[in-house]
C-alpha cells in the first residue's frame, strides 16, 4: 500500500526545500468524485476555493481528458493553466496556447459517426465527442454488454489507423496517434513556464491510467500521488483515498507555502 500523502506532507514539503511546488491535477476522480454521467461532475465550492488559495501561492495546472472549454468552465479559477483532451489542447494566462492533432479532426469526425451508429445498438452506452477525441462511456452498460463497446471501438480504430485507443475508468477513447500524453504535456509546461531544474518541485495528482504517464515522467524529478482506495501497480510515490483527501492535502499545502 502506498504511504498517504496526508501523513507524509511534512516529508513532501521537506523534499521541496527551497523549491517552489508546481501542482498538476486531474479533474474527474481527483477534484470531483466519479459519477455515473460525466456531465454531472461539478467542482464543490470548497474545492474551488481551495484551488484559488493554492493558485495564489504556487503554479497550478489542470490536465483533464475533458475538452478544454468544459474543464475550464467547471473549475472557473483564474490564473491557472488548463489542458484539455489529455494535454492535446493547452491554454493559460499571458497567451499561453498549444494544440496538437488539428490535422486529425476529419478522421475524428468519421470515427464519431461510425461509433454513434455502433453504440446506438448498446443500451446505456454514451458517446462523447471532444475536440481532439471520441469517447465511449460504458459505466452504465450491462456487464454482459461491456465487451460490445470495446469491440465497436476496435473495429472503428482498425479502419482509422491515424487514431489510437486509450482505456480509462469505464471509458474507451480514440485520440490522434501522436506521441503525446499527460506526461509529455506536463514536461512541456514545466519547460515553457520555466519550472524546470532546481527552482520547482512538480507534484502530480491523478486517479486514472492516463495519469500514469505523468507519474512516470516525474521519476527522480517530482512527486506523483495516486487517488485510489486500492493499491494497484503505479509509478506514484504516495496516495490519497478520494477527492475529499485531495482537498485536504491541497488546503494544507496552500497553508504551508509562502506566496
Amino acid at each position: 500500500m502506498l504511504p498517504s500523502a496526508l501523513n507524509f506532507i511534512d516529508e513532501i514539503i521537506a523534499v521541496a526545500g527551497g523549491k517552489r511546488p508546481a501542482v498538476f491535477l486531474d479533474y474527474d476522480g481527483t477534484l470531483t468524485p466519479i459519477v455515473s454521467r460525466p456531465e454531472d461532475a461539478w467542482l464543490s465550492d470548497s474545492m474551488q476555493q481551495t484551488l484559488r488559495s493554492l493558485a495564489a501561492r504556487v503554479p497550478v495546472a489542470i490536465l483533464s481528458g475533458r475538452d478544454l472549454d468544459d474543464v475550464r468552465g467547471r473549475v472557473l479559477v483564474d490564473g491557472i493553466v488548463y489542458a484539455g483532451s489529455h494535454g492535446f489542447d493547452i491554454a493559460g494566462a499571458g497567451g499561453l496556447r498549444r494544440e496538437l492533432g488539428a490535422a486529425h479532426l476529419t478522421v475524428l469526425d468519421a470515427a464519431e459517426t461510425e461509433l454513434r451508429e455502433a453504440l446506438d445498438e448498446i443500451p446505456d452506452a454514451q458517446l462523447e465527442r471532444k475536440h481532439f477525441s471520441v469517447a465511449a462511456h460504458y459505466r452504465n452498460v450491462n456487464e454482459n454488454d461491456a465487451f460490445k463497446v470495446a469491440r465497436a471501438m476496435d473495429a472503428v480504430a482498425a479502419r482509422h489507423r491515424e487514431l489510437r485507443r486509450m482505456d480509462g475508468k469505464k471509458v474507451y477513447e480514440l485520440l490522434p496517434d501522436i506521441d503525446w500524453n499527460k506526461g509529455k504535456a506536463m514536461l512541456w509546461l514545466l519547460e515553457t513556464l520555466d519550472l524546470e531544474g532546481r527552482n520547482a518541485l512538480p507534484i502530480y495528482i491523478g486517479d486514472d491510467r492516463t495519469d500514469e504517464d505523468a507519474f512516470r515522467a516525474l521519476d527522480q524529478r517530482g512527486i506523483g500521488i495516486l487517488v485510489s482506495e486500492q493499491s494497484p501497480s503505479t509509478a506514484a510515490l504516495y496516495s490519497l483515498k478520494n477527492p475529499a483527501e485531495v482537498e485536504e492535502f491541497l488546503a494544507t499545502l496552500a497553508a504551508r507555502v509562502v506566496a
